[in-house]
């Protein structure tokens, strides 16, 4: 596909290129361009992409550029994601065989997740390297459901076609895999309901409901998703029905309480539910509580439906349970009994009138019937606690056990209290993570909550002790207080080392490095990285990528594009400096607004402002500076050339200025040779343009001019007129159609 608009810029880069000799290997891209589909009848450019409906998945772009491409380049068709961004590109379509057509049509598919609205493409080529433009957005879907939907309250892939209910109802798609991760278009009664995008819709009014899966304003009707249609009545006024008053809401474990519907209609269906899930079998007009089961505690309702009739759910009626009391230890689980040392256990109870029965090692201790024992031996301890009065009398229930040991030695375990990196990490805190008390056979019980507060610490760095660190925290703030730390902590007769931590931190100094530029203008050129920091006593490493390029240079002088950063030795660890990215020059950091195609009506100026650079110069086909600021205003027709800067850099730009055309095609000349009105002339869209036709035939029939890039010309002389009036005729097409015809009077 041609357009005029390429034709003019892809003339005025053949211009660019002449005029300033640019190297053999330079290349300009355009931006792709959609393309007919050669393979279907009457195809034109597509607008959109709408991919997926029989597996369709073919389309074509146009793809122009100039300069010289080596013989193992490949031009490459890159695609954006649905924003826009071509951080992470994906690849449509590699190209290896067009490196000396300048101007082709390509195929290519869309990948099969891609859904959005702001899709881009651009071209780049390997040799030489080089990003061409990016195209504009455009509607891409790959449409992968492209079958109707099917939309139901129960999600059982049943259409109901009518819903009724006195209260709001979740309508959801239920008959595609792994609904939730499309977008949908939700309709109420044709109207679409704004913001509702997910697969399942809270309905709240009455209406009709159907749903789309949303593939954008130019592929969702394409798609043919749409789902069948529910027509939902709610806010009816309901039966009334409600529970009867229970004789009891509070069971013991030996009752059982019948619930049963207040109103009861032969016409109707009935539902039991228990904290809002159905009851399987529950379809009576009654429902029997069983305490004797476990879990039976629980708020219970009843529905009814039935033809006519709106679904009714009742108020619930809660059944609780009268034995269910609490027995909390209120001593630690894990104690440690040291010699000569009596421990106290303690439980509370919410039981009403409770007897105690206390146990060691589960033999009960005969006389222990208080809520409270001290004891003086290990085992493992628990209380039988009965409760003798309220509804449910006679029923027991345990306490959790507590394990008192009598330690043989103890085992301490130190831990970083925060996140820790080795040579990353600036600050740390190590402190007591757990104390074990451990048996003669070798058990072990956790003690940290009990004796955390009763040992005596002193905290050692390599093997000495550190000075006032005696709590069971250290802090470490330096790097300077890099080293091996263990915990000593005695109490009574033991004496106990923990295990060793190593404390590596990263200094918090800064180091900064800088450059005397980050844009290689040509080949052949250097940069200079330098940093303030001493370097004389340091080991430090130049890095180029992440890999080492230069241990000895204080200063670095580079010629390679990639990323540049110093690393230094601090205590073993690597102190990174600020990273400098250093380029090849891209012609596309600069831009210019509104671009370089300015078309003014005659008598008229526009302005046209550059972006990107650090300075510019604007000059006329003259070589005549006429601004140097980062805009410039233009009047006059022609060719105009922008020299901007960045840094050191130079980028060329070339703009064409026409004037818009405000004359109509001519049916009358004069060729009297007095240099007015003696050729014709048309307007300057269809004069000088190489894919327009200009045919003049004359009173016969026999065509006397046929012309492309027509040059306002004809006739070139008076002998051919043997008429004082001769009519012609004339078509001005392009490839596809005419675009004006008409007759043309000469006079002479």
């Amino acid at each position: 596909m041609k357009t005029l608009t390429k034709k003019s810029i892809f003339s005025a880069l053949v211009v660019l290129f002449s005029v300033f000799q640019l190297t053999a290997q330079a290349i300009v891209i355009n931006a792709p361009e959609p393309a007919d589909n050669p393979n279907l009848s009457g195809s034109t450019p597509w607008s959109a992409i709408c991919a997926g409906n029989g597996g369709f998945n073919e389309y074509f772009v146009n793809i122009s550029w100039i300069g010289t491409a080596n013989a193992g380049n490949e031009f490459i068709l890159e695609l954006s994601d649905a924003n826009g961004s071509f951080d992470n590109a994906q690849t449509l379509k590699t190209i290896t065989d067009k490196n000396t057509v300048k101007d082709f049509d390509t195929s290519f598919p869309i990948p099969t997740d891609t859904r959005g609205q702001g899709y881009k493409m651009r071209v780049r080529s390997t040799d030489p390297i080089k990003i061409g433009s990016a195209s504009s957005a455009y509607n891409m879907y790959y449409m992968d459901v492209t079958s109707n939907l099917n939309i139901s309250e129960l999600g059982d892939g049943v259409p109901p076609g009518s819903v009724c209910s006195t209260g709001a109802i979740t309508l959801q798609v239920d008959n595609i895999p792994n609904p939730e991760t499309y977008q949908y278009i939700w309709f109420r009664s044709g109207t679409e309901l704004t913001g509702e995008k997910g697969h399942t819709l809270n309905v709240t009014q009455t209406g009709m409901y159907n749903v789309y899966v949303d593939y954008g304003p130019s592929c969702t009707g394409s798609g043919n998703t749409d789902s069948n249609i529910v027509d939902v009545n709610i806010g009816g006024t309901g039966a009334g029905i409600a529970i009867n008053t229970p004789t009891k809401t509070s069971l013991c474990s030996t009752d059982t309480e019948v619930l049963s519907i207040d109103q009861t209609n032969a016409s109707w269906n009935y539902q039991w539910y228990k904290d809002g899930n159905a009851i399987l079998g529950a379809t009576g007009t009654s429902y029997t509580v069983n305490a004797a089961i476990a879990g039976f505690e629980a708020d219970y309702a009843v529905e009814i439906s039935g033809t006519g009739i709106c679904n009714e759910l009742s108020e619930v009626v809660t059944i609780t349970n009268a034995e269910l009391y609490t027995v909390t230890v209120e001593n630690e689980l894990n104690l440690v009994l040291l010699p000569t040392q009596n421990q106290v256990l303690t439980v509370s109870t919410t039981a009403n009138t409770p007897n105690y029965k206390w146990f060691r090692n589960t033999i009960e201790i005969t006389g222990e019937t208080n809520s409270s024992l001290t004891i003086s031996e290990d085992g493992e301890y628990y209380v039988e606690v009965t409760q003798t009065g309220g509804a449910c009398s006679v029923s027991s229930k345990n306490s959790e056990i507590t394990t008192v040991v009598s330690p043989a030695s103890f085992e301490i375990t130190t831990n970083y209290t925060g996140s820790y990196t080795a040579c990353e990490t600036t600050s740390i805190t190590i402190g007591v993570e757990l104390i074990n008390a451990v048996a003669d056979n070798g058990i072990k019980t956790d003690v940290t909550s009990s004796l955390i507060d009763a040992f005596t610490y002193q905290w050692k760095k390599d093997g000495t002790d550190v000075t006032g660190a005696t709590g069971k925290n250290i802090s470490l703030a330096s790097n300077l207080e890099n080293g091996s730390y263990l915990l000593n902590a005695t109490i009574q007769a033991f004496d106990i080392n923990s295990n060793t931590l190593s404390a590596q931190l990263l200094t918090s100094e800064t180091v900064n490095i800088t450059s005397s530029g980050t844009v290689f203008c040509s080949g052949g050129e250097t940069i200079i990285i330098s940093t303030s920091a001493d370097l004389s006593s340091s080991t430090f490493d130049w890095q180029l990528d992440g890999s080492s390029i230069n241990t000895t240079d204080a200063t670095l002088t580079v010629s390679t594009p990639g990323t540049y950063k110093l690393v230094l030795d601090r205590d073993g660890c690597s102190l990174n400096s600020n990273e400098i990215t250093i380029t090849p020059l891209d012609e596309n950091l600069i831009t210019l607004d509104p671009g370089t195609e300015i078309v003014i009506p005659e008598g008229t100026t526009k302005t046209v402002s550059a972006n990107g650079g650090t300075s510019y110069r604007w000059v006329d086909a003259n070589s005549t500076e006429i601004s140097n600021s980062d805009s410039v205003t233009f009047s006059e027709a022609g060719t105009y050339t922008l020299i901007a800067s960045i840094d050191n850099c130079e980028i060329i730009k070339q703009l064409e200025v026409t004037f818009l055309d405000t004359f109509k095609v001519p049916n009358v000349i004069t060729v009297n040779g007095d240099g007015i009105n003696d050729q014709w002339v048309i307007p300057n869209s269809y004069s000088n343009k190489e894919d327009v036709n200009v045919i003049i035939y004359n009173e016969q029939g026999q065509e006397i001019i046929n012309q492309f890039d027509y040059k306002n010309n004809w006739p070139q002389s008076t002998t051919a007129f043997t008429k004082q009036n001769m009519v012609f005729y004339y078509k001005i097409r392009n490839a596809s159609e005419v675009l004006k015809q008409g007759t043309i009077t000469v006079i002479r």
